[in-house]
């Protein structure tokens, strides 16, 4: 549904050499009845999906961990992050890409997923919308040593980790990333582990 108290005025570029950076001018209604003019920056960098694959009988699941410039800039001594096998889009549907990934970053096939929900991860700047899903995996998936892909740049460590020791991580700071979070928070939830 649109939102008719809501009239963009303007959209500059400012920068599209990784994604698109947007500056967006626009009047909203507020409730008072008065409109006001605004401007806010957008960073659209298309949508994405996040996979947490977990194994009910060894009580585990797999994370990777790779260097993520943004976190070292803002304090993370190494740059490491560890988090769930994500990816963009690139027009593929979401199912279609987080198997895709699932098998380039961790080398697992898999055939099934199960969305749990949607997500908008920083709605004051970001445009993405990721899709979250988990999978059941077993070692006779395993068909590459995934790691991601070279022309890409990526350089992925595969992590099989007890998921006890997983939320001993969110505790200790170790995994700091809120879509893995999400995503070991949903399987304690729901008593899936």
């Amino acid at each position: 549904m649109q939102n008719t108290n809501v009239n963009i005025e303007k959209t500059e570029i400012l920068s599209d050499n990784w994604y698109t950076l947007k500056k967006v001018t626009f009047n909203i209604q507020k409730k008072d009845g008065t409109v006001e003019q605004q401007s806010r920056e957008a960073y659209d960098r298309g949508n994405g999906a996040v996979i947490l694959l977990y194994n009910k009988d060894a009580k585990t699941v797999i994370l990777t961990r790779q260097f993520r410039l943004p976190t070292y800039i803002n304090g993370n001594s190494t740059g490491m992050l560890i988090e769930a096998c994500a990816g963009l889009l690139d027009n593929d549907n979401p199912e279609e890409c987080i198997k895709r990934e699932t098998e380039e970053e961790t080398g697992y096939k898999i055939s099934h997923v199960e969305k749990i929900f949607e997500a908008y991860m920083s709605p004051g700047s970001v445009t993405e919308i990721l899709y979250f899903f988990i999978a059941e995996y077993s070692t006779d998936m395993k068909i590459t040593d995934g790691g991601g892909l070279e022309d890409e740049g990526e350089n992925i460590e595969v992590l099989e980790l007890s998921f006890e020791e997983t939320l001993k991580m969110i505790d200790s700071g170790e995994i700091k990333d809120a879509k893995t979070i999400m995503l070991l928070q949903h399987l304690r939830l729901k008593n899936i582990l």
